[in-house]
């Protein structure tokens, strides 16, 4: 059940992510046009989809937690989770999503190089996506939960990824 619980939530943040990350990349570029945000969309949502599936965020983010001395159900701990998070899925799409943008940008004719689009979008995305994660994550666990029949704790933390 545990690790349902966790694809979905997988699921749900990818789908978040990806949308938001993909939106505000297409708007910040100045050229944002329906088909290059659609694709942007789905080669992000994938790509979340691999790192949600294939990293364990729960084991690992409780794991550096507890290194850190950072106890479950703070919000010290929250934040810290977030920012695990973050810089996980963040960079990866970010570099990805700007290296399409960049090299259509550059069959276009455009001269820059690619560190002044990726250091700018990778601040607005750090930014959005750390937001995003911090509100979502516990959004999406109690609503993934009450769909499993679970009900969490009150005031507690409950296993969002535990394997």
């Amino acid at each position: 059940m545990d690790k349902k619980i966790g694809m979905k939530i997988s699921l749900y943040m990818a789908l978040s992510l990806s949308l938001c990350l993909s939106l505000a990349g297409n708007l910040s570029s100045g050229h944002f046009t329906l088909p290059g945000f659609l694709i942007s969309f789905v080669v992000s949502f994938i790509i979340s989809l691999i790192i949600g599936f294939f990293i364990p965020m729960k084991p690992l983010t409780d794991k550096l937690g507890a290194k850190a001395g950072l106890e479950d159900g703070t919000l010290r701990k929250r934040l810290f989770d977030s920012l695990i998070s973050d810089l996980i899925y963040t960079p990866i799409m970010t570099f990805i999503m700007v290296r399409m943008a960049y090299t259509q940008a550059v069959k276009q004719g455009y001269s820059g190089d690619f560190g002044t689009m990726f250091i700018p979008s990778l601040f607005l995305s750090l930014v959005i996506g750390y937001i995003l994660i911090f509100f979502l994550m516990p959004l999406f666990l109690k609503l993934v939960m009450k769909q499993a029949g679970i009900q969490p704790p009150m005031g507690g933390r409950t296993p969002e990824n535990d394997d």
